[in-house]
């Protein structure tokens, strides 16, 4: 992951946007599980409540639903999107 911390963009906001573009070129694919919260912590250096803020934008987006007790997915969006 490229999370630059001095950048100009918050950190939680590029890792949204990576995470974002790996959901609409189709490397996490509707219905599939997104890496944990610890695992993004590791991968990005970021600490918990900026990984939190990221995942929580997508969530927003309706890009990501909870499933409780299971984690997060990306939603299929073609249930989501009106007609």
């Amino acid at each position: 992951m490229r999370i630059d911390p001095d950048g100009l963009r918050a950190p939680y906001l590029q890792l949204a946007d990576e995470l974002r573009a790996r959901i609409e070129a189709g490397e996490i694919p509707p219905g599939r599980k997104v890496p944990s919260q610890t695992e993004l912590e590791e991968k990005s250096g970021l600490s918990r409540n900026t990984v939190k803020k990221a995942l929580d934008v997508l969530k927003n987006e309706g890009l990501l639903i909870t499933a409780p007790g299971r984690g997060l997915f990306v939603a299929d969006r073609r249930d989501t999107e009106p007609d």
